[in-house]
């Protein structure tokens, strides 16, 4: 008998729904009803989706109907860079992910990246909520996106399944997947770690298959992704926080009205404060679920000890493409 692997069954079904969802662009009409379709690479279960169904309802609400929006979780219309390139040809309206899936768009957006950059979610909110977080928003002016606000994906955490990890030491000669971030990339490199760049669509998998021993994410995207069946240890190292931006077609937003525009981006900004709040909330329960299921959780961090490895060596890296400023703005804003 064959046996099918129902994950890839499911990915398998879902991609050729969303071949004919993305083959020919909308054409949006001048004035009247607005049919939009927003694609996220996370489960059902996450934030975003939550997010997403919210903002669904108002935009229909405070629009007289007049603003629909769908929503495609789980990347069944591609992964992360997939559906960025989808929404930057035109052929999907809206889509959320990672910030480190930007900066290649727009370099300076790395910044936010940075190992052990915010010392707080009010620190973040100060950044991301400000005129500083409106700059690094229009950094991708002119890449084919309109950037709406800034959700988050949350503090990093890292997995595996092979040792607990209490020091960087206990890093060393792991394969980890990473973002395509340069500065996570580089953190884990200073660690002796083995970096792995994938899409977050290819990660469970990776993970099942061996072909990589670990990964770093938040608690609730470790829960709600089901890491807890193919990893064995999470550790709270909270090196690092990922801010995740909500992106529309540039061409598509600048069609619309005025009054259009003005609650889609008014939406967008309360989603991104609820989803942020969402997520803080769920952080605390996540940790406790993931043990129930049977990970074994290191939080008696050396946080001092991996901090003094990558910090400086990375912001001293950043300071010299871009220079301090941008750093020394988001220091200034912690207090």
């Amino acid at each position: 008998m064959i046996k099918i692997n129902r994950r890839l069954f499911v990915q398998g079904a879902a991609a050729v729904s969303a071949a004919s969802i993305l083959a020919t662009p909308q054409i949006l009409r001048a004035q009247g009803s607005v049919k939009l379709r927003f694609g996220h690479p996370h489960p059902e279960t996450d934030s975003w989706q939550d997010a997403g169904k919210w903002m669904a309802e108002q935009l229909a609400e405070r629009s007289g109907g007049e603003i629909s929006l769908d929503i495609f979780p789980n990347g069944i219309l591609g992964n992360d860079s997939t559906m960025i390139n989808s929404v930057r040809g035109g052929t999907l309206d809206l889509m959320v992910t990672g910030n480190p899936f930007f900066t290649g768009l727009a370099p300076q957006l790395n910044v936010l990246d940075l190992p052990y950059l915010f010392h707080s979610r009010e620190h973040v909110g100060a950044v991301l909520d400000g005129e500083l977080g409106d700059e690094l928003r229009m950094g991708l002016a002119g890449s084919g996106l309109k950037a709406l606000s800034t959700w988050e994906t949350g503090w990093r955490h890292i997995t595996n399944s092979r040792r607990p990890v209490h020091t960087p030491d206990d890093v060393k000669g792991l394969k980890i997947r990473t973002t395509p971030n340069p500065a996570h990339i580089m953190a884990f490199e200073l660690l002796g770690a083995v970096p792995t760049p994938m899409a977050f669509t290819e990660l469970f998998t990776a993970l099942e298959m061996r072909s990589i021993d670990g990964q770093e994410n938040p608690t609730t995207l470790i829960l709600n992704s089901n890491f807890y069946e193919i990893q064995k240890y999470i550790s709270l190292t909270g090196h690092a926080f990922t801010s995740s931006p909500l992106v529309m077609n540039e061409t598509k937003f600048n069609g619309l009205g005025a009054d259009q525009q003005t609650l889609l981006v008014s939406v967008a900004a309360e989603a991104a404060k609820l989803q942020r709040q969402m997520n803080t909330e769920r952080e605390g329960t996540a940790l406790a679920a993931l043990k129930e299921n049977g990970m074994e959780a290191v939080e008696d961090i050396d946080q001092a000890a991996f901090r003094a490895i990558v910090e400086a060596p990375i912001k001293e890296d950043f300071s010299a493409k871009f220079g301090p400023e941008l750093i020394d703005r988001i220091t200034a804003l912690a207090s």
